[in-house]
């Protein structure tokens, strides 16, 4: 008998996407801002009022990307964790092949085009892999209702696996661990003998009113550091969780990070932040954290500004999402968590795993 042939499996990686040249900029932000899981507002306002913030917030954001050489760096870091993680999991061969097909939500490859690619490929099952640690409903969960869109549009049918979050994920938290190890040593190493130093826990921020209607996104930011600080085991370590990126001005989760920079600066001590919510260096990390932040430290006259890196490729972060995908995979659900079940406590209505069965029992 022929040998079997290897079940074709297609990892769709999502992440937010970013402008590939200056030009993408403001359609980038149009399409940001008139996502209904961002902007949430009546449907008949936001088509206005999502350009008319686009409109506003071009020139400041044309000016980020022109620190970055003109456009964002997240296409090609994803791309590489999309080859790496295929490298790691098609290593020795296997029941199954696998692919990586790119989803960005914001620009391209969008969606569709990234359902197409893998519809031209014929799989025989797929598994929906966020690049978001923490599940967010204007993450992951609009991702994923972009993709099913996409899919009904092009007829794209196949069983389909969603790991919706890794927050805790003990190989992730250990990658995490490892890389902030590295970076506090080399911190220690510059700083007077005696100096204090702290870690900031830095994620994106989400408007408290989204939070508080259940989204499960700053809980699951809480679980990430509390896993991380497991992971390294240095008992006593001076930190901090915060929130950056405001862009509205609703009230947001806080603490921020500005306050935090601040107050070590009161407080003579130096900082190290930590990208707890990022995998891919983007904007937020090389301009707001290493250009802006550190600016208004040093005007602060803070001891010492440093910075752990984001995962990008690192080969345990990929090892640790192979792993996810192997579980997901064996774990006989449509949807799960990094440790398969539900992880949200009751009062957080948004986790997906409370809407799918608002759905079965409607």
């Amino acid at each position: 008998m022929p040998p079997k042939k290897p079940r074709r499996v297609a990892l769709i990686l999502f992440n937010l996407g970013g402008p590939d040249r200056a030009e993408s900029v403001r359609p980038f932000l149009v399409n940001l801002f008139t996502d209904p899981a961002i902007l949430r507002v009546p449907g008949f306002v936001r088509p206005w009022l999502g350009r008319l913030i686009a409109w506003r917030r071009t020139a400041p954001a044309q000016e980020n990307y022109a620190v970055l050489g003109g456009k964002s760096p997240l296409l090609e870091l994803t791309v590489e964790q999309a080859r790496s993680l295929d490298a790691a999991l098609n290593a020795g061969g296997g029941e199954a092949e696998y692919r990586s097909f790119v989803a960005m939500r914001y620009w391209h490859p969008m969606s569709e085009e990234a359902a197409r690619a893998a519809k031209d490929w014929a799989p025989d099952e797929a598994v929906l892999v966020p690049l978001y640690p923490q599940y967010s409903t204007t993450t992951t969960g609009s991702s994923v209702a972009a993709w099913e869109e996409a899919c009904r549009k092009i007829g794209l049918d196949v069983p389909t696996t969603t790991l919706c979050c890794f927050h805790s994920d003990e190989g992730y938290a250990a990658a995490t661990a490892r890389l902030l190890r590295a970076s506090l040593e080399e911190a220690r190493a510059k700083l007077p003998g005696g100096a204090k130093l702290r870690v900031l826990f830095s994620a994106h921020g989400l408007p408290e009113s989204i939070v508080k209607a259940g989204d499960p996104y700053q809980w699951q930011v809480e679980q990430t550091v509390a896993a991380v600080l497991r992971a390294l085991d240095e008992p006593g370590l001076d930190h901090v969780t915060c929130y950056q990126s405001r862009v509205t001005p609703q009230k947001w989760i806080g603490p921020s990070t500005e306050d935090e920079i601040e107050r070590a600066a009161h407080e003579k001590a130096a900082v190290l932040i930590c990208p707890i919510a990022f995998v891919s260096e983007h904007s937020e990390t090389l301009v707001e954290l290493d250009v802006e932040y550190r600016e208004e430290a040093e005007k602060l006259g803070i001891p010492g500004y440093f910075r752990v890196p984001a995962q990008n490729s690192d080969a345990g972060f990929i090892a640790a999402l192979a792993g996810l995908v192997e579980r997901a995979r064996g774990s006989g659900r449509a949807l799960c968590s990094f440790a398969g079940a539900r992880q949200c406590p009751r009062e957080h209505r948004d986790c997906p795993h409370a809407r799918a069965t608002e759905r079965k029992a409607a």
